[in-house]
């Protein structure tokens, strides 16, 4: 029997990789519901295409009434939701889409999930799984030791991060009140091919091989966990098949590195793999004014997911590190057109006291 799983932003760079995780098991079809918002790549929407016992469908999370049409029509055995608005930068300076998407948008979808799943005739009913994405920034900035659990707090402290963390509570009320099967996981930092370039490791690659200057908010001394976006995506489907309903997972990649350290290797890989006849690519290092509000550091305690489910990550950093400048130098023509139109931008400052 082939279930189907529904999946909102699909398009999306973690999304993408979990649609082609699911589909990798020949009892899986996906229908994706994305938007194809400025950061969804219509050369990855379109390399969907190609996949078997895919189906697209363009759309907003936010119109209850397609999100009902397709629960009708397609009959999912479970929602995997990832679309999101999520760059911290442009949270700073418009707030608006972030609530819109973030969640009411996840408010709409919760709903007509509850609605489907609580049909006294429903097939899928004893199975079904709603599956949220959010961030480890919903647990606020840490100090430079300890890692956040799943019982810590919310302290959210960027638009963006409020807004996940708003969905979190509606998530987390749709579960208590309704009894929605639902299971929540809070993602730390990642990377890896097919992210939109306005990301920091992302941003560094294109910049330097524009022979761009490499902007690096502060002092560069933030620190992040980085995840692969395989080793995401693995977690997430290991969530949808075995999670408990109500709860909630961190995934970490178990990599903190400060955001300058991060520049400076991708750098000195860059030197390697794509040398400039000018110099070091570190040179054209820059440090600009630090985003307002900018967390030190996040770190989640992933001891949930690993002993429950056995997940780990696998790619270590600087292999997955250099596995994505390899993807970049090798796919042009799939990152240069965006690029040209927003990896020079610098977000976050329009409303800075």
């Amino acid at each position: 029997m082939t279930r189907t799983i529904l999946v909102t932003g699909g398009c999306g760079f973690i999304g993408s990789a979990v649609v082609r995780a699911l589909l990798a098991d020949p009892a899986i079809a996906v229908v994706n519901l994305d938007a194809l918002t400025y950061a969804a790549n219509p050369l990855t929407a379109a390399a969907l295409e190609r996949l078997p016992r895919y189906r697209f469908e363009r759309g907003d999370i936010g119109d209850g009434a397609l999100v009902r049409r397709l629960l009708t029509q397609h009959r999912p055995d479970a929602i995997v939701h990832l679309a999101a608005e999520s760059h911290v930068d442009r949270s700073i300076d418009d707030a608006a889409a972030f609530l819109r998407t973030n969640i009411t948008g996840t408010a709409v979808l919760l709903e007509a999930a509850a609605a489907y799943w609580q049909e006294p005739a429903n097939a899928v009913r004893d199975r079904f799984r709603f599956v949220h994405v959010s961030t480890d920034e919903v647990y606020g900035s840490l100090g430079p030791s300890g890692r956040s659990a799943e019982d810590a707090a919310h302290a959210p402290n960027s638009p963006y991060a409020a807004s996940k963390a708003a969905a979190d509570h509606l998530v987390r009320a749709w579960h208590r009140t309704y009894g929605l099967p639902t299971v929540t996981s809070n993602g730390s930092n990642t990377y890896g091919p097919y992210q939109f370039p306005e990301k920091l490791i992302p941003l560094t690659i294109v910049r330097a091989l524009r022979g761009e200057t490499l902007p690096v908010y502060g002092r560069g001394e933030n620190v992040r966990d980085w995840l692969h976006v395989d080793d995401h995506a693995a977690a997430l489907v290991q969530l949808l098949q075995r999670g408990r309903p109500g709860e909630r997972y961190n995934v970490g990649g178990g990599n903190e590195r400060r955001n300058i350290d991060v520049v400076n290797t991708v750098c000195a890989m860059l030197d390697e793999l794509a040398p400039d006849i000018g110099g070091p690519h570190a040179r054209r290092i820059t440090f600009v004014a630090d985003r307002p509000g900018h967390d030190l550091r996040y770190s989640v305690d992933t001891g949930k997911i690993r002993g429950e489910l056995g997940w780990q990550p696998r790619v270590p950093f600087e292999r997955g590190l250099r596995d994505k400048i390899a993807w970049y130098l090798a796919n042009r023509l799939w990152w240069e057109p965006v690029a040209a139109c927003t990896a020079g931008e610098r977000l976050g400052l329009a409303r800075a006291p």
